[in-house]
């Protein structure tokens, strides 16, 4: 594997007690993360965040589009096992993040953040050697037109700049990632939308009870129980 080179705008060693490396505009913030980690240069709380992206990706290779004013980050954190329950402590902090600049966002299963029912945020977890790398895309200033979803950004609804959002998102991810996980729990299921409904999975209709202490998503079909990992539902 070859490491590909890119012009660095700017180097910070120490804001939020992260690393940061942020560029005018790369192919991939998530695979510049797996480049320093395949070449022993991956160190916990590193943060690369790009202004654009050319190549910006999302769940299942999903082109992440990528326009200049919005938070495109990937952040690098010590992980030496995968954990079913980190996908809600990520998604915790964001939503955590968008309540301080006054915005109420709701949670979709498992990650997407969402506001009046548009998606504003959508993360990328990826395990990596002993690491674990977390894409996150906050649209700020502006939103993509998407076919499958509407879309919102920020300055709907609050005037905010990337570095202040960037400041906030650090430290709630240093929170909720730390927090046990019965507060997570709890925090997530507070905003989760589609509690209690009817949703779509794998073709067919289920109700949506909530998550277990593992992580795992509870569907009940009829009188049956069944538990999700990391498949898609539709509300």
């Amino acid at each position: 594997m070859v490491m590909i080179l890119y012009k660095i705008k700017m180097e910070y060693t120490d804001l939020a007690n992260y690393k940061l490396i942020s560029f005018d505009k790369i192919p991939s913030t998530q695979n510049y993360a797996h480049d320093m980690i395949a070449h022993g240069r991956g160190a916990d709380h590193t943060a690369i965040v790009a202004q654009a992206q050319s190549a910006g990706r999302g769940r299942f290779r999903r082109t992440w589009v990528s326009h200049h004013g919005n938070l495109y980050v990937s952040f690098i954190f010590n992980s030496p096992d995968r954990n079913p329950r980190l996908s809600y402590a990520v998604a915790v902090a964001i939503a955590e993040t968008l309540v301080a600049c006054d915005i109420k966002p709701q949670i979709k299963w498992p990650n997407d953040i969402l506001v009046d029912g548009k998606k504003i945020c959508g993360v990328l977890i990826e395990y990596s050697g002993p690491f674990v790398v977390v894409g996150i895309g906050i649209n700020i200033k502006t939103n993509p037109t998407v076919a499958e979803y509407k879309t919102t950004k920020m300055a709907n609804y609050t005037d905010v700049e990337i570095n202040d959002v960037l400041r906030v998102l650090m430290k709630n991810l240093d929170k909720w990632m730390s927090a046990d996980f019965s507060r997570v729990h709890a925090r997530w299921m507070e905003m989760a939308v589609g509690l209690n409904k009817t949703i779509k999975y794998r073709g067919t209709s289920a109700q949506m009870i909530g998550l277990n202490e593992n992580g795992a998503l509870i569907l009940r079909r009829d009188s049956e129980y069944f538990l999700v990992y990391g498949d898609e539902v539709a509300l």
